[in-house]
């Protein structure tokens, strides 16, 4: 009896130390660890943008929110690498990405829409009502993307739409439309390209990506005192992006009906 109790013993202990020897290493923990924080930053870039707001200093607003955007390009890469949802299951990353992406795609661009003085007085706070309450709704639909990673509906990109705003600087009746369009946009099956998960003419994608950066850090650098062709070639892009894959799927169709 007591060397079955012996042998119970040692296989519980087997198993513990077989245990502990699959969990990860303090230092991979750490690594993982440090992944959350990186992206947790992004919120605190989103209040130094928002300090620059609240003096008006847009160019500057716009600038920190692209530190905000750099680092959610680069979080998610980092973190699949390491394998943080399961190195540090007690953080949910995508929450917190999330929480991250709201702040700085949707609160503080809505609070610069509202405050700069782009909108007709009379709807600018409620269109900036509009944008966060539909821009939480958007956030919280498991809808948002389709099974091709594109975005159903307008993605609550209000930084763009932001940007677009300052740089074309319309009259407040013509700015205040397009918002409201968006808002109303955010709840249209419409697809638009994710500029990174999108496998089709991802190519093509980055490469205007990369000239979009290129032009936007030249147009902030100037505080949005640009030429015509800066700002032609920047809509070209924010076009390509909303709209190409509808362009492509008529395509498609009016090539199978002339087949």
């Amino acid at each position: 009896m007591a060397d079955v109790q012996t042998g119970r013993i040692l296989i519980a202990e087997a198993m513990d130390s077989q245990q502990d020897s699959l969990k990860p290493r303090p230092a991979i923990r750490a690594a993982a660890l440090s992944v959350h924080i990186f992206t947790a930053f992004g919120a605190a870039i989103a209040l130094l943008a928002m300090l620059e707001a609240v003096r008006e200093h847009w160019a500057a607003m716009f600038q920190w929110l692209g530190v905000a955007l750099i680092i959610d390009a680069i979080d998610g890469p980092i973190a699949r690498r390491l394998d943080v949802k399961n190195v540090q299951p007690n953080w949910s990353g995508d929450v917190l990405d999330l929480v991250v992406d709201f702040v700085t795609y949707v609160f503080v661009p809505a609070y610069a829409i509202v405050a700069s003085g782009l909108l007709l007085p009379v709807a600018a706070p409620l269109l900036g009502v509009a944008i966060i309450v539909t821009s939480a709704l958007y956030f919280a639909d498991l809808r948002m993307k389709a099974d091709d990673n594109h975005f159903r509906g307008f993605p609550a990109l209000w930084n763009a739409a932001a940007f677009y705003l300052f740089l074309l600087h319309w009259p407040p009746l013509w700015s205040t439309m397009l918002v409201a369009a968006l808002v109303v946009l955010t709840f249209v099956p419409f697809h638009v390209l994710h500029p990174v998960r999108v496998v089709r003419l991802r190519w093509l994608t980055m490469s205007l990506i990369a000239i979009w950066a290129v032009l936007g850090i030249y147009t902030l650098a100037m505080d949005f005192r640009v030429g015509t062709g800066v700002i032609v070639v920047l809509c070209a892009i924010a076009l390509w992006i909303s709209f190409s894959d509808a362009l492509i799927r008529l395509a498609r169709s009016l090539a199978r009906s002339l087949a």
